[in-house]
Order: structure tokens, then C-alpha cells, then sequence
């Protein structure tokens, strides 16, 4: 399976990672998703925002009865120049998981679904998790539509351009029904397990998180006849929110970044007119983030700029029980130390993911951390070693099995 995805959307240079929501580059991994699902008999559907969900038994008829899915799954879309591991892990481990079991003659109580997520990156539209934010209510459907890539495109005219109707996108309350439990498997993203020298955790909550846009206005001008002091450069204001942005989070104890800017008129030998930047910040604790997103705010609105947040995710705990009960069923597997559920790990993490959105939806879930050797994600420095990934799915496998239950 890794093979087969491995050239998708790869840059033969770098070896990073271009997999935007709705290219074809997209379009290759949903249609490989849809042909390993199909080959293990799993019934696929989407749902009102496109997000894939292959099924090992009838979750409607579950449903019914009160005993609704444990769903397992992750995405497969990208950052710009990202990692192999970010996301494909969890769909990979999971499709691997119901290979497994199957392999053991084992028959789901429960039916156990996969799921691919689209667009959790954000990377193209700028919004983080779109995919699971719109079927749980969090993005409003017109909102959605209306956000533009860089080249301008609206996501109703990329939706549309990979034949999809965009009015169709919104709230899906029956695929959030079929949900009794959801383990999102994921490669870690900092060097907490490799500090432990563990290859599997279990996580315990998301830091508060968001995106705010800034726009910073210039005057456009000539790069060769105008005088230092006559310029108003948009580019030195964006300079100088970058450093306000790294004293704000050094002062609150969180963390900010401008990683994504777009200048106008773009020219060598043009003066920018105007820069619109995006700045991410999070955080352990949620005042200190928003004091220090209050900071840059009064610094760009100071110089005549505009501040406006796009996205914004609070603190998100995983369901306590699911946890304790994954520990056990690891330590039960010999994934702990000497088998006591005290040798699991147990770790928080920065990074946003799908299943945060669930959880503050309500839907009891849960994730799982892979060794990332490296301590590095978004950059095609991220990586796992094959026997951290194979430990990896051997938790997912044990997971699923103890919270499907077996007919």
C-alpha cells in the first residue's frame, strides 16, 4: 500500500509532499482509497462534504440497535512540500488493521469503518480540517464555498471542477450517527517518543489552536526611483509583524508562526501595495494563545492593518475512558513495559488533527501516536521506521478488536 502511494503529488527534488484538496493529485488518492476498499469488500460511501468512509458490516442497521461503528482513519492530503507520514500513516494502519484481523478470522459485533478525511491540511483554502468541520457544523457551507486558494479559485469552483456540486456541501448529522467510537492513528509530531524511547502512546488532548489572517497595506511604487522615506512598503510592515508574532508567543509562553504570505502587485521592481499574511498560534493554555494573538492584532491594526480569524479550535481533551481502555488493551498486547498500563505513554500534542474535531462534536474518540524519529513533521524530514509502523498498527489491530467486539 505504501508503495503505491509514494509518487503521488512527490517532488523528485525534495522529496516533499503536494497533495491539495480537490487536484488530481487528490483525485488519485481518493480513487486508490476507493480500489483498497473495494479489494477488501468494505461498502464505501461519502458524505454531504466528500469524506470517504469504507465499512466492514451495516453501520445503519447498528445504528438501529444502539451499537454504532468504531471508526479508525486519518487523510491524505498534504501541506506544501510536506511529509509522507502526516495522515497516510493512519489510513494505511488502518486499512492494515482490518487485514489483520480478517487474517485471524476475526468477526466484527460492531462494524469498524476507515475513513479518509479531505482537505485537513487546509493547506490550499486556509481553513484546517475542512472536511470534518463542515459535516459537524463547525464551517458553515457558505463559508466554505467562498474561501480562495492562492490563484483566486473558491472552493465551490474547485468542488465544481472535480465534479462535485458545491450547494451539496454542509452538516451530515446521519454519517456523524454511525459513530460509536473513533481511533485516529498518527505519526508523532515532536520527540516526546523518542525522549521515551517508546514506539506507540496514546494521546490525551489537543492544544487550543487557530489561524487569523492580516492584512497589511503599502503603496505601490517604483523599487528604483523611490526614496526610502517616501515609501509605504507593506513588505516591512509583514517583517515587522513576524517579529511581533515571535516576541507575542516568547512573552505568553505559546507559539506563533507566519508561514504563508501573498504580495501584491509581486513584482521585483515594485514596492508591495499590499501583503495579506496568515498567522498560526497555539498553545498549552488557551488565555495565554488568544493574549498573545491580541498582541499582533494591536500591532497590525496600529499601522492601519486588518486582523480576521478564520479558524479556531479550543482545548480538546480525548474521551478519558476510551483512553484508559486503550492503555489497558496496549498493555494487555505487551505494548507496555513489563504489561502495566502505566508503561504507556500518554502525550498531548500541538498539532490539530480530525479527531479533535470530533471529540468537541462529541463523538467519543481517542488517537494514537507513531515514533517519529526524526522529531520533524511537515517537511520531507518527517519519518517512521518500519518496526515503530508495524507496532503501530499491531495497537490500532487490538484496539479495534477490543472495541468492536467479536461474534
Amino acid at each position: 500500500m505504501w508503495e503505491a502511494i509514494e509518487p503521488v503529488g512527490r517532488d523528485a527534488g525534495t522529496g516533499g509532499y503536494r497533495r491539495f484538496a480537490w487536484t488530481s493529485q487528490d483525485h488519485d488518492l481518493r480513487e486508490w482509497f476507493a480500489a483498497e476498499c473495494a479489494a477488501r469488500g468494505l461498502d464505501l460511501a461519502e458524505d454531504r462534504m466528500g469524506n470517504q468512509w469504507a465499512w466492514w458490516g451495516d453501520p445503519d442497521a447498528a445504528a438501529r440497535i444502539g451499537d454504532k461503528g468504531v471508526v479508525t482513519g486519518s487523510h491524505l492530503d498534504s501541506v506544501p512540500a510536506g511529509g509522507a507520514f502526516d495522515g497516510p500513516l493512519g489510513v494505511v494502519s488502518a486499512l492494515a488493521a482490518v487485514d489483520a484481523l480478517r487474517e485471524r478470522g476475526f468477526q466484527p459485533r460492531r462494524p469498524i469503518g476507515v475513513v479518509n478525511f479531505v482537505d485537513e491540511e487546509g493547506a490550499r483554502f486556509g481553513v484546517a480540517c475542512a472536511g470534518s468541520r463542515v459535516i459537524t457544523g463547525v464551517l458553515a457551507p457558505e463559508r466554505a464555498r467562498g474561501l480562495t486558494d492562492a490563484a483566486g479559485t473558491t472552493m465551490a469552483e474547485a468542488l465544481r471542477a472535480a465534479g462535485r456540486d458545491p450547494e451539496a456541501i454542509g452538516p451530515d448529522d446521519e454519517a456523524l450517527g454511525r459513530i460509536g467510537a473513533f481511533v485516529e492513528l498518527h505519526v508523532e509530531q515532536g520527540r516526546g517518543l523518542v525522549d521515551l524511547g517508546q514506539p506507540v502512546a496514546v494521546g490525551t488532548d489537543i492544544w487550543p489552536h487557530g489561524r487569523w489572517r492580516l492584512d497589511l497595506p503599502g503603496e505601490a511604487n517604483h523599487a528604483g526611483t523611490t526614496r526610502l522615506g517616501d515609501r509605504r512598503d507593506a513588505m516591512l510592515a509583514c517583517a515587522e509583524t513576524v517579529l511581533a508574532a515571535r516576541a507575542a508567543a516568547d512573552r505568553h509562553g505559546c507559539l506563533a508562526t507566519i508561514g504563508k504570505v501573498q504580495v501584491q502587485p509581486g513584482g521585483v521592481n515594485a514596492i508591495p501595495s499590499h501583503v495579506t499574511a496568515w498567522l498560526d498560534a497555539r498553545g498549552a493554555d488557551e488565555a495565554a494563545v488568544r493574549r498573545a494573538v491580541a498582541d499582533v492584532a494591536a500591532h497590525v491594526e496600529s499601522g492601519g492593518g486588518e486582523v480576521a480569524e478564520e479558524s479556531w479550535t479550543p482545548t480538546t481533551r480525548f474521551d478519558a475512558t476510551l483512553a484508559t481502555r486503550l492503555r489497558a488493551t496496549l498493555a494487555e498486547g505487551g505494548q507496555a513495559d513489563g504489561g502495566q498500563p502505566d508503561g504507556i505513554p500518554m502525550l498531548g500534542t500541538g498539532a490539530g488533527h480530525d479527531a479533535g474535531i470530533l471529540a468537541n462534536a462529541g463523538i467519543p474518540t481517542a488517537m494514537l501516536f507513531v515514533r517519529n524519529p526524526t522529531g520533524i513533521s511537515h517537511s520531507p524530514a518527517e519519518w517512521a521506521e518500519e518496526n515503530d509502523c508495524l507496532a503501530g498498527v499491531a495497537a490500532l489491530t487490538a484496539v479495534l478488536a477490543d472495541l468492536a467486539g467479536e461474534d
